[in-house]
């Protein structure tokens, strides 16, 4: 070949691999690719990707890489512009960026009107922590906690008018020393430094934890609840990890996601039964995940799409061991499916497929106790996350 030829040649693959360089095949080597990953569900812009289409394989979020970003929650629900759905990610240098849909302010820059790539909530620096409800977005600065979004149901315990979306962060009232926060549907949870939880907004199917019967716009403590160490909440219920490496719950257990051998609600926090050693515990839109000392993974609550893993479609209200899946890393979930990222760098999902929410190509969902692959082992991936309720996910 002369040399003419192989620059004509080099030139050209370069180009085709600039092109393609934004989609990644779910069987490709990854591991020097740099990008943060979205896949799914996308009519509001939620990918951050520039677009609004489905996409079925996981596809570059513009202009921020794995290497940039400590956290990213996604928030809102499915495709219809009502159900909101966006993202917010906290970058190392302590700002926010947000994305998606912007109908009630959650993207926290000051307007309603919806975009699809990601830039900066302005005013947020030395931010520690962020997370993404239904319609409203919680972060961390300074151990004082921020909120913007909808406040139609007092969940950013601001004390202002909740007829109206606030459109920039706002202080939350009364709360210091704040470590970590959880938004949900409609409320709010802090975890103090001392070990306590605090809860604010929607009071309905108990998911303040407090026993009351009211919305409240003031964080209140939940009461007899001591020492506890993580937090992880879904859309209307909550998980509490405990320094004896027990769980308490508490909210809406219609599915059994409190995992009390019930389906009554739980006012105020409750063992999960049958589960000691926890590590770690993960909350999706419905279900609930324990990684145990062991590295075995347990699941409990809503399982009509096979979300939990188990083989079944029957939901569960106690945990029950998933014994095939081991290595997990992080675990997130929407309204029919899961994501789970392995430490091999890995991303596996299973449940519901059918706007290619597992990000493995298809619109096909795994049978029995299947998973379907979304970015290979080498990928670099560590985290997981997904829309609250909706079909699009997320790897970083």
């Amino acid at each position: 070949m002369h040399h003419s030829q192989r620059i004509t040649l080099l030139a050209a693959l370069t180009a085709a691999t600039a092109l393609a360089a934004p989609c990644l095949s779910a069987h490709a080597a990854a591991g020097t690719d740099p990008w943060v990953r979205a896949w799914g569900e996308n009519a509001q812009g939620q990918l951050g990707n520039g677009a609004v289409l489905t996409q079925q394989t996981p596809t570059a979020v513009t202009g921020i890489t794995r290497d940039d970003v400590r956290e990213l929650s996604g928030g809102g629900g499915g495709v219809a512009a009502a159900a909101n759905p966006f993202a917010v990610a906290l970058l190392k240098d302590g700002t926010v960026k947000s994305w998606g849909s912007n109908t009630t302010g959650q993207l926290g820059n000051g307007t309603t009107t919806a975009q699809s790539f990601p830039a900066t909530v302005a005013g947020l620096s030395r931010v520690s922590e962020v997370s993404a409800g239904l319609n409203h977005v919680l972060a961390v600065k300074g151990g004082r906690v921020y909120a913007w979004g909808s406040n139609a149901s007092k969940q950013l315990g601001t004390g202002l008018d909740t007829t109206n979306p606030h459109k920039t962060p706002m202080p939350v009232q009364s709360l210091d020393q704040v470590k970590d926060v959880g938004a949900g549907c409609d409320f709010s949870v802090a975890l103090r430094q001392d070990g306590t939880v605090w809860t604010w907004g929607a009071f309905a199917n108990g998911r303040l934890g407090t026993g009351s019967t009211a919305n409240r716009e003031t964080p209140q403590k939940v009461a007899d609840l001591e020492d506890v160490e993580a937090i992880s909440v879904g859309c209307d219920h909550v998980l509490a990890l405990t320094a004896d490496n027990t769980i308490k719950a508490w909210g809406k257990n219609t599915e059994g996601q409190v995992g009390n051998d019930s389906v009554t609600e739980a006012p105020r926090p409750v063992d999960v039964a049958y589960l000691d050693a926890v590590a770690r515990i993960f909350t999706t839109s419905a279900s609930s995940f324990a990684v145990l000392d062991d590295g075995s993974l347990a699941g409990w609550g809503k399982n009509t799409d096979r979300q939990l893993g188990d083989g079944t479609n029957a939901n569960r209200t106690t945990p029950v061991v998933l014994d095939h899946l081991r290595g997990v890393q992080d675990i997130a979930g929407g309204a029919d499916f899961t994501l789970a990222a392995l430490d091999d760098g890995s991303v596996i999902g299973w449940g519901a497929n059918a706007v290619a929410q597992l990000g493995d190509g298809s619109t096909t969902a795994p049978t029995g106790t299947g998973t379907t692959v979304a970015l290979p082992p080498g990928s670099g991936i560590t985290h997981v996350t997904t829309t609250k309720t909706g079909k699009s996910g997320f790897a970083y």
